[in-house]
């Protein structure tokens, strides 16, 4: 089966669970287990013997054990660390240090490990990549990563849960960060104890999760078939699903494992074949692909009844309700009598009730994140709202997304039409003069500053791109000057 015929049979939104390899391909500051552990001892000893002798001496059954490895390892770091107050390290041990004297005690050797992966440095190689997978954000439920990195959440732009907070979470717009964050050294999971202590605390982060996989379609990204990680995972859910039942079926159908094949672009769905420890073999879904824009280009296409955002946006305000938060609850026969114009849970019949995602001036506002995730079915929405003569509105990128929009045209001429009339009420010598937006809003009177950028622009002194990351900073806005220049923008860009 192909990826966008198996992908287009989900009938909820998927969630994906993302490993090492997610971070290996798109970060250039990304480590292996192995390769992390090797970095920080070369770091430390400048001798690659050293590492290598406690790899020896970390061997069980026959493999290496990691987690030993990174006990005995951080044993080392921190003695080396203490007995060299202002070295090469001075830096960990301020921080330690400072937090002592607030009375929490921390990790020398993981305060290092989020040091070195605090930074977010994207293969410019893997852009596209990166762009194909926001757009297909707005269909994904959630995210459970075992990474330390903050790549998900600057992707997907959900909220990060760590340690306890999983167990007080929103099934929708989060990352599960189930192995800690660069955020917080205290709670990275790498040593055996980390590891004894997080099963040991598990059995409720397991029933929250577990809760997820059942309901929803998931997706492994960053893991290969023999990791344990995905061994342990279905050992869990299968010891709790009985196997030859319809729901163990309903689980499997809506697994899919995503393993990397370097060169290879096929984009076909097989069967493979798991062997679990006193288990029974389990079927699952495999791709194995380097086209990973296939994958996300099939996920942004998906189309469910209600959209992830949606859900996000209602579980926010029922939250709020729930927790006693300043939100005026009503019932209702018409929405229309309802006066809180922040956020509003309506209940009642289609006859009663009408909801529109997301206002022109909220689109405005909101019009890059549109872009990127090339969210089709928000911008149709346009068609049940009215864009006047008199508005400034930035139709040309929306319309080259959602191919059904009413009035296009109408609305591209209205757009042309108004970008003239303000360049035409500016004095076009007011930014000849100048090569960057900074050197404008810092020369210019204000009154002159809109006029200076769009000739700027026009003349090729300024580039889109820096207008458009002028306009980034400033989203949000949308007050006039703000959408002169989007509309701008908007017309060059696309």
């Amino acid at each position: 089966m192909e990826i966008q015929d198996f992908v287009g049979h989900y009938k909820n939104h998927p969630v994906l669970f993302i490993g090492t390899g997610f971070s290996l391909r798109y970060l250039q500051n990304s480590f292996g287990w192995n390769e992390l552990l090797e970095f920080i001892s070369n770091e430390l000893t400048g001798n690659e013997e050293f590492y290598y002798d406690l790899k020896a001496e970390s061997m069980e059954n026959g493999e290496y054990s990691y987690d030993l490895l990174a006990t005995r390892l951080e044993i080392e770091f921190n003695k080396c660390l203490a007995t060299d107050r202002n070295g090469k390290f001075e830096a960990i041990n301020d921080i330690f240090y400072k937090n002592m004297k607030e009375g929490k005690k921390l990790s020398r050797f993981k305060i290092y490990i989020t040091e070195i992966l605090n930074g977010l440095l994207i293969r410019p190689e893997k852009s596209n990549e990166i762009d194909a997978l926001i757009r297909a954000r707005k269909n994904i439920g959630s995210v459970i990563t075992t990474n330390y990195d903050r790549l998900c959440e600057k992707v997907f732009e959900f909220n990060p849960l760590i340690g306890n907070n999983i167990l007080l979470s929103n099934p929708y717009g989060s990352v599960y960060k189930i192995h800690g964050c660069v955020t917080d050294s205290d709670n990275i999971i790498i040593t055996r104890d980390d590891y004894n202590n997080f099963n040991n605390k598990y059995e409720l982060i397991r029933a929250q999760l577990l809760s997820i996989f059942i309901h929803n379609p998931i997706i492994f990204i960053g893991y290969s078939i023999s990791d344990s990680n995905i061994k342990s995972l279905l050992k869990t859910i299968f010891s709790y699903v009985n196997v030859n039942t319809e729901l163990a079926k309903k689980i499997r159908d809506n697994f899919l494992l995503v393993e990397y094949a370097p060169g290879d672009h096929t984009t076909e769905i097989t069967e493979h074949d798991i062997d679990i420890e006193s288990m029974a073999t389990i079927r699952i879904n495999k791709i194995k692909t380097d086209n990973y824009t296939a994958i996300y280009d099939a996920l942004s296409k998906l189309v469910l009844p209600v959209s992830a955002m949606d859900i996000r946006k209602v579980q926010k305000v029922w939250n709020t309700i729930k927790s006693g938060g300043e939100i005026k609850v009503n019932i209702t026969e018409n929405i229309d009598e309802l006066k809180n114009e922040d956020m509003v849970l309506a209940v009642g019949s289609e006859r009663t009730v009408k909801y529109e995602f997301q206002t022109k001036t909220e689109m405005i506002q909101n019009y890059f994140k549109i872009v990127d995730e090339a969210n089709s079915q928000l911008i149709s929405l346009l068609n049940k709202q009215v864009i006047s003569t008199r508005e400034r509105f930035p139709v040309f990128a929306f319309s080259s997304i959602c191919e059904n929009l009413i009035n296009e045209e109408k609305y591209k001429n209205r757009q042309v039409d108004k970008i003239i009339a303000d360049l035409k009420g500016y004095v076009k010598e007011c930014g000849n003069e100048y090569s960057t937006i900074t050197d404008i809003t810092d020369n210019l009177p204000d009154w002159k500053v809109i006029g200076g950028i769009m000739y700027s622009v026009m003349d090729d002194n300024i580039s889109i791109e820096e207008l458009k990351n002028y306009l980034e900073e400033h989203s949000g806005r949308c007050d006039t000057d703000f959408r002169k220049l989007l509309c701008l923008y908007d017309y060059l860009a696309f």
